[in-house]
């Protein structure tokens, strides 16, 4: 049994039935679609097919960091309850909520007996879930604030996070590719293969022709990172659950885990904003994030 409170944002795109079986707790982060509202404090629903068909139709997108005093405010109803917690943080490399969510446990913990401890998960999408997922297992153990602080650091460099988009269009609004590539990828259709390096930043790694390249290219890599350590999987798609499937299957097939240990779930609005429609995400525990 937990001894505190874990917490993640709403950026581990767990499923809500997840958060609700594991006592995770989960900050909604806010954005736009079109001139929709989604998430932030009031915790404001999507329909998330919705969500990425009016993307698909040219409706723009804008997410936005937890700020200060909502990261504060999020954090101090637990101590007020006398509880400790543990805030899994979305990649700094990604966002600055993790430097708001460290500068609000500062002041907090000035302020109360109970404490908060934040860690930079330098991880995105279910990458972060999985993340998550592996303390969680930990903290049930009944381990205290600060052992499982110190397993959470030791571990988050071996989460390996590769991905394939459709569309480079949102990979460009997003400042992650230059225009030039932009358009010559369009042109020739080439999927970019990417991944999460140890600083939590997004980096190209291999150019592939064809949609289904891309998606076998994903499986390629987790063959030669995979450890062992854990047959847990997750795989998180941009409304494209049939190439999911496809993906699960091929790590069924070739590495030889479970069907039942692989979970698949849809891309959040927040991480879809920034990756698009069509997206696959294949995440694991590996040897390392590093590339050689």
């Amino acid at each position: 049994m937990k001894t505190f409170i874990l917490s993640t944002e709403s950026t581990s795109d767990l499923p809500q039935s997840y958060l609700a079986a594991n006592g995770v707790v989960c900050y909604e982060m806010a954005g736009t679609v079109g001139d929709t509202e989604f998430g932030g404090p009031n915790g404001n629903a999507i329909d998330i097919k919705d969500f990425f068909d009016r993307m698909r139709n040219g409706e723009m997108t804008m997410t936005t960091q937890v700020n200060l005093v909502e990261a504060e405010n999020f954090l101090e109803g637990f101590l007020k309850q006398g509880k400790d917690v543990l805030h899994l943080a979305f990649s700094s490399g990604l966002s600055g909520t993790y430097n708001n969510f460290v500068a609000a446990a500062e002041k907090l913990n000035a302020k109360y007996k109970n404490k908060v401890m934040v860690v930079d998960s330098r991880a995105a999408s279910l990458g972060q879930g999985l993340f998550v997922h592996f303390v969680n297992k930990k903290a049930e153990e009944g381990v205290s604030l600060q052992e499982a602080y110190d397993y959470a650091t030791s571990i988050r460099d071996d989460v390996c996070h590769y991905f394939v988009v459709d569309d480079l269009e949102y990979l460009y609004r997003g400042g992650r590719v230059k225009k030039s590539a932009k358009i010559i990828g369009t042109m020739l259709r080439i999927k970019p293969v990417l991944h999460v390096d140890l600083d939590g930043h997004l980096i190209p790694l291999k150019k592939v022709m064809s949609r289904r390249k891309s998606l076998n290219t994903l499986v390629d890599y987790m063959t030669e990172k995979y450890d062992g350590w854990s047959d847990d999987v997750f795989i998180s798609h941009g409304d494209c659950l049939e190439e999911a499937e496809y993906v699960a299957k091929l790590v069924t097939e070739k590495i030889g885990i479970p069907r039942d240990k692989i979970m698949i779930n849809h891309l959040g609005p927040v991480i879809g904003s920034h990756s698009g429609p069509g997206t696959v995400a294949l995440f694991f525990h590996g040897k390392s994030k590093k590339e050689d």
